[in-house]
């Protein structure tokens, strides 16, 4: 018999000591508790995805696709889109920690449920580091613009500064997250749109300025879809919301309202941006800025209030992007553990702050290793690609699960479509994968494989799939 996520699985190892005396009251058997509302459920899913397709990623989108780099925030939205329809249906049928690997578990079995969850884990391992190191830029660029002169680069250091410092954050309730979460999308909203409406209007020549030419191809066409896979981590905040659905109050109305109104609502803020920030430099000159790009084009509209405006937002935008982060991969280890794919104690809770202390702490841990290499890039595209073999998979689930039609699966909202929409998202999916560089998709598959024989080697005997309580 598969184990539950209300039971825990017995192992037969001796029940570990307390991390220290602050999280001495705890039970592996506790639940979490539903602390997050609507509001919080999108704050998690537009703060996610804001603080990337905003503040880190027009100059390199710019550099690698020039003008059609907008086209590429476009596509990465549409399968976006497509995903969150089928994660939806999904959520509200199996709203527990997890997200994806619960899903995909459930409906695909262990197997493919251990490659998804262990890649979930370390993709968001990956996507945290990569918002993490975008903050210590950010906050490098607003220390150099007060005229500060330090004697070495801040970066690195302020990365993981901040790795720590929002790990021990969540490991003091989840509700407490959530408000932080929600005050800091709700100044961060206040900023872009201020900004994007002032330079919206100013690219449309309403301030008579004129705007930069520039062919819209001008790096061709298959780098479009590259650039794409690339910024494809700007929007994985909708799936971050699934995977904190243990935390969510009323999941069955919560869920698809968060998933695709955040994704819906951050496509149009991408292309926006890249509109704007395109009209105002063009891509050739954009895409030498680098990881502050956007810092740069607020300075040409509106001077240096405008570019501390932007670097405050930016701040707010990478805090709030791997504060969410580490919330759903301490969450995935949460799930793994009270499956029996890792270690019971993962899955122990604190029963003073409702948190999984050991699960922040194994997500925490990779995170500051990785913020420390300072890598960009390569951290965003490994990300993007275990995503979307987890999105490709949670399509195929809904076709399964519509198809069998097993006792247990009940959900509250049902995706319209079936199987040929999951089925254009799976594809879609998979064929963005394969189009990313060629670096992240050979780490991506070392990834799988290493999960696939964790597997094999630690939990080949657990039955997952079908009914849970």
């Amino acid at each position: 018999m598969a184990p539950t996520e209300n039971t825990a699985p017995e192992t037969g190892e001796p029940e570990p000591d307390a991390v220290s005396g602050l999280f001495d009251d705890t039970s592996e058997n506790a639940e979490l508790e539903r602390t997050i509302g609507l509001a919080g459920g999108l704050t998690i899913g537009i703060g996610t995805m804001i603080g990337a397709g905003i503040f880190v990623f027009p100059g390199l989108a710019a550099n690698r696709a020039g003008p059609a780099a907008a086209l590429s925030f476009v596509i990465g939205g549409v399968i976006a889109l497509l995903v969150a329809l089928p994660a939806s249906e999904l959520a509200t049928a199996m709203p527990r920690s997890g997200g994806g690997y619960f899903f995909v578990s459930r409906s695909l079995g262990t197997a493919a449920g251990a490659i998804v969850g262990l890649g979930l884990w370390l993709g968001l391992v990956f996507a945290s580091a990569f918002y993490l190191v975008g903050l210590g830029h950010y906050a490098s660029a607003a220390i150099a613009e007060l005229g500060l002169q330090l004697p070495l680069n801040p970066v690195i250091p302020l990365a993981v500064v901040f790795a720590v410092g929002l790990t021990v954050a969540s490991l003091f309730g989840t509700e407490n997250t959530a408000k932080l979460q929600n005050y800091i999308v709700g100044g961060l909203l206040v900023i872009l749109v201020l900004f994007l409406s002032y330079g919206g209007l100013d690219a449309l020549g309403v301030f008579g300025r004129e705007s930069v030419p520039g062919v819209f191809f001008s790096r061709g066409y298959l780098p479009v879809i590259s650039t794409a896979g690339l910024v494809f981590t700007s929007y994985l905040g909708f799936a971050q919301v699934a995977t904190v659905a243990g935390d969510i109050k009323n999941p069955s109305r919560s869920l698809p309202i968060a998933m695709v109104g955040s994704v819906i609502v951050v496509t149009i803020l991408y292309v926006v941006t890249i509109f704007v920030a395109t009209s105002a430099f063009g891509a050739d000159h954009l895409g030498t800025l680098g990881e502050t790009a956007i810092v740069e084009v607020a300075r040409e509209f509106l001077g240096t209030p405008g570019a501390i405006a932007i670097l405050v937002a930016g701040i707010f935008a990478t805090i709030s992007s791997a504060n969410a982060s580490i919330l759903s991969a301490s969450r995935t280890v949460y799930a793994l553990s009270r499956d029996a794919l890792l270690p019971d104690r993962a899955s122990r809770i604190n029963l003073r702050y409702g948190t999984p202390h050991i699960a922040l702490l194994a997500a925490g841990g990779p995170i500051l290793l990785l913020a420390a290499t300072g890598q960009v890039a390569i951290l965003a595209e490994v990300a993007s690609f275990l995503h979307l073999i987890m999105y490709g998979l949670i399509a195929i689930a809904v076709i399964v699960l519509r198809r069998d039609q097993p006792s247990w699966y009940d959900p509250t909202y049902e995706m319209p479509g079936v199987p040929v929409l999951p089925g254009i998202a799976a594809v879609a999916s998979f064929g963005l994968a394969l189009a990313m560089q060629p670096g992240a998709i050979v780490i991506g598959v070392v990834v799988m494989a290493v999960s696939y024989g964790w597997y094999r080697y630690y939990a080949n005997t657990v039955d997952l799939k079908g009914a849970f309580n």
